[in-house]
């Protein structure tokens, strides 16, 4: 049995349906990694489970937030790795799900070692001419400048950046991340929800609209302030204005329906890139494919 099970995908993909329904065969508990979701009152704005939906399974880690609260991805990793644990003690298997991809990455993978942004040395490195970093990254690290778009400003950057802060090549701390990650997703078990695009996109918008008028303005409506991380939810800002207003009840549906489109087309790129994750095909209109996602995760078990 693993440690975990990882159901991820795209916004309005079905990936709670499909974890409650892993989470009742497996006898598991479902464990939120949506970043919005981890906070109270905007729960259909976030589209999260209602207590109907999460009276089948124990459920974790949704509306734990209060709405001015600020959140990051190494905050939901402490609150993450604490409730995995508390559920496996019982004898039971966290089914972990979301499209936070960042929030997934730091609870499955751990942070990067690589060394954060420096603002004052990113400055110096910007008021320079792109061949003289290139120039110096050849000399500190001339294995990441021989694998380095060195046309690209921000990638010459970052290397520079990353030698610099951490005193080491950056290309020996990356393969180094490389061969760790390596190690750790031999042990990882997940899948991750694909879907035509014309399907996605339908289902995007019978949310979009189901959300709007089930309560989602009067959410926004409700709350004096949210949180930096909070504004940031799709749908927050649109309906202020509509609050506002600065646009009609249409042009608010339709933006924010845009605005979750590009975002599940970004969150696709992303699960591209993890390669442990197996894909999981489910065609338009049909039941969750709960035998489908079974059969991968004992495949990787």
């Amino acid at each position: 049995m693993p440690e975990a099970i990882y159901v991820c995908g795209p916004t309005a993909s079905g990936k709670s349906a499909l974890a409650v329904a892993l989470a009742e065969r497996r006898g598991g508990e479902v464990v939120n990694a949506d970043a919005y979701q981890l906070y109270r009152g905007l729960e259909t704005l976030t589209a999260a489970p209602s207590q109907a939906e999460r009276g089948t399974v124990p459920h974790h880690l949704f509306g734990v937030l209060a709405p001015d609260e600020r959140c990051d991805a190494m905050r939901y990793r402490g609150m993450a790795l604490r409730v995995l644990r508390e559920i496996r003690e019982r004898g039971r298997t966290p089914v972990v799900v979301g499209g936070s991809g960042l929030y997934l990455k730091f609870l499955s993978h751990g942070p990067s070692p690589l060394p954060p942004g420096d603002p004052s040395l990113r400055e110096e490195l910007d008021a320079r001419p792109l061949e003289s970093l290139v120039t110096e990254l050849q000399q500190l690290d001339p294995d990441e400048a021989a694998r380095t778009n060195l046309r690209n400003r921000r990638y010459v950057s970052r290397a520079l950046e990353i030698c610099r802060l951490s005193g080491r090549p950056c290309s020996e701390l990356r393969d180094e991340w490389r061969q760790a990650t390596a190690r750790v997703e031999r042990g990882l078990c997940g899948i991750v929800i694909r879907r035509q695009r014309d399907d996605l996109h339908r289902r995007v918008l019978e949310r979009t609209r189901a959300m709007l008028e089930g309560g989602a303005v009067d959410e926004v409506a409700a709350l004096a302030g949210v949180s930096d991380t909070l504004s940031k939810a799709i749908g927050y800002r649109e309906i202020r204005e509509h609050l506002g207003g600065g646009i009609d009840a249409t042009t608010c549906l339709g933006r924010i329906a845009a605005a979750t489109r590009q975002y599940a087309k970004r969150q696709e790129t992303w699960f591209r890139r993890e390669a442990w994750l197996r894909p999981l095909h489910w065609a338009p209109a049909a039941p969750v494919p709960l035998a489908a996602a079974a059969a991968a995760i004992d495949q990787q078990g």
